[in-house]
Formats: structure tokens, C-alpha cells, sequence
């Protein structure tokens, strides 16, 4: 009736994740935001920390999508610098820091493993001190 003594097709239930993949056009366009976030960020005032911030997290996530990961690694990690905050852009480097560790876990690097589990770590005092603060 409910089913509850029956054998699962486990085949049925798993499925593989599969990332788009980008079109030429979709990449040149991403490629294009990268130049402009660029020239932006050098035109910017470094005191301006709530715009650096943005402009930096933009950056990141588009170097996301390309699957630059250390140069979206690099920008979100800036962005951080300037505020901290809790949006995608911290989203995406939790993430791609989960990703690292994983690679890293494959590959039996323990050092990799305990570098991304810290900065996992430093995530989510981040996600503490912007919670507490308000």
C-alpha cells in the first residue's frame, strides 16, 4: 500500500548533473561584461567601498560562468574585502571553495583539503558577523 518494504530502482533516482555549457556568443558577451567591469573598477574611488564591492562581486560571478575559477576566486574575495556581505557573490565563493576542497579530496591533497576547509571556515564567520550586525 505505501510501499515501504519495496526495493528502490536506484538507477531511476540518480541523475547527473550536467552545467550548460556556454554558447560563443554567450562567452564573448561574458568576456565583453569583464572588460567593462574592469575598466569600471580602475575608473572607480578605492574609498567607495560599497561600490568596489559590487563591482568586484559582478566581476566574480562572471568569471564564474566562464569557469575561471581562480580568477573568480580572486575577485569575490575582493569584494569581500571592501563589505562584507552575505549575496551571491558569497554564495559562489562558499561554492567554489566546496569545489576546490573536493578536487583536492580526489586528488589526496590533505594541505588542499585543510586550506578550503579554513576558508569555509572564514565563510561562515563572515555569514555570523553579517547576521549578528545586521
Amino acid at each position: 500500500m505505501f510501499g515501504f518494504l519495496k526495493k528502490k530502482d536506484k538507477k531511476a533516482k540518480v541523475e547527473e548533473i550536467v552545467e550548460p555549457t556556454l554558447t560563443e556568443e554567450e562567452k564573448q558577451t561574458l568576456n565583453n561584461q569583464i572588460q567593462d567591469l574592469t575598466k569600471q573598477i580602475e575608473a572607480a574611488d578605492p574609498e567607495q567601498k560599497e561600490a568596489m564591492a559590487q563591482l568586484y562581486e559582478q566581476l566574480g560571478l562572471a568569471y564564474a560562468q566562464l569557469d575561471d575559477t581562480e580568477q573568480a576566486i580572486k575577485a569575490l574575495e575582493t569584494s569581500l574585502d571592501y563589505k562584507l556581505t552575505i549575496k551571491d557573490g558569497y554564495k559562489k565563493l562558499m561554492s567554489l571553495y566546496n569545489a576546490k576542497r573536493a578536487e583536492a579530496a580526489r586528488n589526496g591533497d590533505d594541505v588542499g583539503i585543510d586550506y578550503y576547509m579554513g576558508k569555509m571556515d572564514d565563510m561562515r564567520q563572515i555569514a555570523k558577523k553579517v547576521t549578528i550586525s545586521g
